[in-house]
């Protein structure tokens, strides 16, 4: 190589790791604000239901900071670049998937769809090139809800919520099948949702549980 050569490569090569360190400056305050939430959501295993929506509540502003940084990541992502840099924050996304699921699955017992997690994390369709959330980071998030609703219906329990246990085990029965009906391929995605029946066989026993003790009836499991 001649000299013009390896200052050329030299200038890309500096280019890309300024580039680099600008897109991890801001996915490192992004995954601050996910894990925030995340903290806020541990508190759902101690607070009663009276309590609960003060709490779901209390995500917003964490919500809203996360859509401003979405945006400035956005920013300096160059367009059609997207694949290229989504592994810098393709954890902390699913980490904030997960908040925005199991808070939608706690206000309104429903799932939240791809389009609305998106719309929640300010990800706008014209920066598809860009950010955008894949297929395989929202399945990752709803996995990791399954497996925290598992250790809510136990903890439902002991603060004497007899009826959410039987709610749990109707949604995550329900995603269950969903996934069942998914081509996936993805093997650390496929190894996921085959561990998602000892969640679902913890719940089982957690409703049996309580319906053997006449604690909450069967017939109300749907809502």
């Amino acid at each position: 190589m001649d000299t013009s050569e390896l200052d050329q490569l030299n200038t890309i090569l500096d280019r890309d790791s300024e580039l680099r360190e600008k897109i991890k400056d801001q996915v490192n305050e992004f995954d601050k604000r996910a894990r925030t939430m995340v903290g806020l959501l541990n508190r759902i295993h101690v607070t009663p239901t009276s309590a609960m929506p003060d709490l779901l509540d209390s995500l917003n502003p964490v919500l809203d900071d996360c859509k401003e940084l979405v945006g400035s990541i956005a920013a300096v992502i160059p367009p059609n670049q997207f694949w290229r840099w989504k592994d810098l924050w393709s954890n902390s996304l699913r980490t904030a998937v997960f908040a925005v699921v199991l808070a939608e699955f706690l206000k309104t017992r429903n799932l939240a769809t791809l389009s609305a997690v998106s719309d929640r994390l300010g990800i706008k369709e014209e920066w598809k090139d860009r950010v955008s959330l894949a297929i395989e980071d929202y399945l990752h998030g709803i996995i990791s809800v399954v497996n925290e609703l598992s250790r809510l219906a136990v903890n439902s329990v002991t603060l004497g919520n007899f009826e959410e246990p039987l709610k749990i085990s109707a949604f995550v029965k329900d995603i269950f099948i969903g996934f069942s009906m998914l081509n996936l391929k993805n093997d650390p995605l496929r190894r996921r949702f085959d561990s998602l029946k000892y969640d679902i066989k913890k719940v089982e026993e957690v409703v049996y549980d309580v319906s053997l003790r006449k604690l909450a009836s069967l017939p109300t499991m749907a809502t």
